[in-house]
């Protein structure tokens, strides 16, 4: 394991703010019927193309072994990304930058590492498996594309868990002021790994 290993001692990567407008939701879900699934297709057609977005919070991941959180600043422009964590002890960044032609992360020992995508640069790199294609639409409380999903609902008719690609995302809080409503507590997981993240605000656009 690289140096990246400091989450020992001082959390970094995924995350657990609480957001002011956040509605907490009890552990309700009801499978899908013609109306929640109908009002997830408008979802998803009026968010599936937004690919322009800033958010801000806090990150915390487990691989089983190690774990640890910080603040994340993830900024999607297009097919490019910039995602950026802060150790809150260390004050040490790491950012994982890239897009179609791969992938760099920086903030390790040593150096910048590049692999040819986000994926294989973190597993390989730091141990962790995030599934950054699929989150970037699970962190918008989307389906992912490409897979089958099973998916259900909390009473507010907003989704409550999703179950895709052998992870299970579930939709802990969702920030009812926007309108549409954003998730802002989502949480990842596919055993032994674990990604939590706590969304203190979105900017939408370039």
């Amino acid at each position: 394991m690289h140096s990246f290993r400091f989450v020992r001692i001082a959390p970094v990567f995924i995350l657990c703010l609480l957001a002011a407008c956040a509605t907490t939701r009890a552990p309700v879900r009801q499978p899908g019927d013609a109306l929640t699934l109908g009002l997830q297709e408008q979802r998803e057609k009026a968010l599936g193309d937004t690919d322009h977005w800033t958010l801000e919070g806090r990150l915390s991941v487990s691989n089983g072994k190690d774990s640890g959180s910080g603040s994340l600043t993830w900024r999607q422009d297009g097919a490019r990304y910039e995602f950026t964590v802060r150790a809150p002890v260390t004050g040490r960044s790491f950012r994982l930058t890239g897009g179609p032609e791969g992938a760099e992360l920086d903030g390790l020992d040593g150096g910048p590492r590049r692999g040819p995508d986000a994926e294989s640069l973190m597993a390989s790199t730091v141990g962790w498996q995030i599934p950054m294609v699929e989150l970037k639409r699970w962190v918008l409380g989307l389906r992912a594309e490409g897979g089958a999903a099973d998916i259900a609902f909390g009473a507010d008719r907003l989704p409550s868990r999703i179950v895709q690609d052998g992870w299970t995302v579930d939709y802990k809080q969702w920030d009812a002021a926007r309108q549409p409503p954003m998730p802002s507590r989502v949480f990842a997981e596919k055993a032994p790994y674990k990604v939590r993240l706590s969304i203190e605000d979105w900017t939408f656009g370039r």
